[in-house]
């Protein structure tokens, strides 16, 4: 005897990964229509190259080793001006955040010197330290100074005051009481700053590469603009936004690092 058949459908459920779709959906959207638009004559080459050319331009100076020569300097500048200014920011945020001394002495004097636009002192770095790279790494060091100082600085003074007070009960050291609670209490409000000064260093080194420089995508863009190259003036632009964007992963990357104890935090609660 013949048993019956019975079909059965298996249905596949298909996991698209929209997390990690959605944001480049924008960026891909705008490119493509850009495209066409060239293509089609909409937008002319003169006011705004095809994003084709664009990648062509750059396919040849990066073979010509002129992009890579710019690139590697700019990143130069804005890694040793970070350093530098983000650690003077993060001392002096520490000494005056744990110092009621230091905060009644050094604050108010620093917040006087933040509110000053540190584009405005481009005359006067000019003149103290000329044209050199010393020039454009001191500006780029204090632009992303105060960022860091100010997080550093409130991080450090919002802490949870019974997080202190749990301290002194279980008798903590200083030097436990900070690197157990609060440099970690502190740590997102920090990153916070560490975020926003990546964002004024680019800032920084765009203006400080294109004042009186002969090297950096700065510099390129200047002297593209001066024969007008508009596909070399766009691609210096799309390279800062791409740094831009991977120095953002880069300090995302470590805030998930840094701070996975809070998710931990949070799922055993």
């Amino acid at each position: 005897m013949q048993k019956p058949m019975t079909l059965t459908t298996t249905r596949k459920k298909i996991n698209l990964p929209v997390d990690k779709i959605l944001p480049f959906l924008i960026p891909i959207i705008v490119i493509l229509f850009w495209q066409v638009s060239s293509t089609l004559g909409w937008l002319s080459s003169s006011v705004l190259p095809s994003p084709l050319a664009v990648l062509q331009d750059g396919i040849e100076l990066t073979q010509s080793g002129e992009l890579p020569k710019n690139l590697s300097i700019s990143l130069y500048r804005a890694t040793v001006g970070l350093i530098i200014g983000g650690g003077v920011g993060f001392i002096l945020g520490f000494i005056n955040g744990m110092s009621n001394t230091c905060r009644l002495l050094f604050d108010s004097s620093i917040q006087m010197f933040r509110n000053i636009p540190h584009l405005a002192l481009i005359p006067l770095i000019i003149l103290w330290l000329g044209i050199n790279e010393s020039a454009k790494i001191s500006l780029v060091a204090i632009g992303t100074m105060f960022p860091v100082y100010i997080n550093t600085f409130h991080g450090i003074r919002s802490v949870d005051p019974n997080l202190i007070e749990m301290g002194n009960s279980y008798e903590l050291s200083k030097r436990q009481m900070f690197f157990k609670i609060i440099f970690p209490a502190a740590l997102p409000q920090i990153l916070v700053g560490i975020r926003y000064a990546l964002g004024v260093m680019w800032t920084t080194l765009i203006v400080a590469e294109t004042i009186s420089a002969s090297s950096g995508i700065g510099y390129m863009a200047n002297n593209a603009e001066d024969f007008v190259d508009m596909e070399t003036v766009i691609l210096c632009i799309v390279v800062y936004a791409v740094l831009g964007k991977i120095s953002d992963l880069v300090a995302k990357s470590f805030e998930s690092l840094l701070l996975d104890w809070q998710n931990t935090g949070r799922s055993n609660a």
